[in-house]
């Protein structure tokens, strides 16, 4: 075979290799790994945002419910997929919390990602039964003071966002309260409502209903100031000054994920921020769209790692 001809079947062999790595981004669907189970507050918002940047981007969004070890090893799934933007993970402020839990988490939340937005602010509720003696936190943190040990807080799993939200708690008022941890926010809940705790630690999307049905009051919201879902329910920190327990969800990809791609995402994201009715369903779960810049969430994890950190050391929770 002639010098010529060989060059042109080694051209022919490679240009199926060039026109793919010159394809389009995306052309195929793409995963969306959400680290707990379906039916919780950040699936009902990773669905919400994977049905949008599906009509924005061309290609469906998979949900994917990887659950276990504290949201751990769906994360683990996505630091281990190749970055070329096919993978990515919807997660919550677990993923500042990990560090603190687990001592041989293999991945470093800080440096093993690549950080792509915070998605929203999502406020955590302090809630009791309806017909609860505490009609307000003052009135929890008071009874806690004089009887301490006796007050009990239940909350979705030891190490979970709203078990540090209560350590935080106790550890800001100076007062000694008791975690009972359960399987998910559904379950601490039925216990609140037969009479096994004194209080739940869960997020607006579980609680909300609760308390607009009647059955549930909400004492307070963890964030730094009241949100517009519930303008009549006071920050906690209007009781406990200095007390602010943030929780936020987040989409994150695998590190190296190409900037050109980033930037795609990025932008589809932010785009939505404006979006009036994808912005009035976000406030109907007590939820604020944030749509961040990558760095916003990169500034967010250095800020939050080592304050988990402390809390956790703190309040004797050891990392497993």
């Amino acid at each position: 075979m002639r010098r010529r001809d060989l060059a042109a079947l080694g051209l022919a062999s490679i240009a199926p290799r060039i026109a793919r790595a010159q394809d389009p981004w995306p052309n195929r669907p793409i995963r969306l790994v959400i680290p707990f189970a379906a039916g919780g507050p950040i699936d009902t918002v990773g669905r919400l945002i994977g049905e949008r940047l599906r009509d924005r981007l061309g290609q469906p969004f998979v949900i994917e419910n990887r659950t276990g070890a504290g949201g751990s090893i769906g994360l683990r799934s996505v630091v281990q997929s190749p970055p070329d933007g096919y993978a990515f993970v919807l997660t919550s402020s677990s993923l500042a919390i990990l560090p603190a839990i687990y001592a041989n988490l293999g991945f470093d939340p800080r440096s093993d990602l690549t950080p792509v937005s915070l998605v929203a602010e999502i406020a955590t509720t302090i809630v009791v039964r309806a017909d609860h003696r505490f009609a307000s936190l003052q009135a929890l943190v008071e009874e806690a003071r004089a009887r301490p040990g006796t007050v009990t807080y239940g909350t979705s799993g030891i190490g979970s966002s709203n078990h540090l939200s209560g350590a935080m708690l106790a550890a800001t008022a100076q007062i000694d309260i008791v975690h009972v941890p359960y399987r998910g926010a559904a379950q601490a809940m039925n216990a609140l409502y037969s009479r096994d705790i004194d209080l739940v630690f869960a997020s607006t999307v579980e609680t909300l209903s609760h308390a607009r049905e009647g059955r549930a009051r909400i004492l307070a919201i963890t964030t730094a100031q009241r949100i517009p879902a519930l303008p009549d329910v006071p920050a906690a920190m209007e009781t406990v000054p200095g007390y602010i327990a943030p929780n936020w969800f987040a989409i994150a990809a695998p590190k190296g994920l190409p900037t050109p791609i980033l930037d795609r995402v990025s932008a589809e994201l932010a785009a939505l921020r404006t979006d009036p009715d994808f912005r009035s369903r976000f406030e109907r779960l007590g939820a604020e769209p944030l749509m961040s810049a990558p760095g916003i969430l990169t500034a967010r994890l250095a800020e939050d790692v080592p304050t988990w950190q402390r809390v956790a050391a703190a309040a004797g929770i050891r990392p497993e």
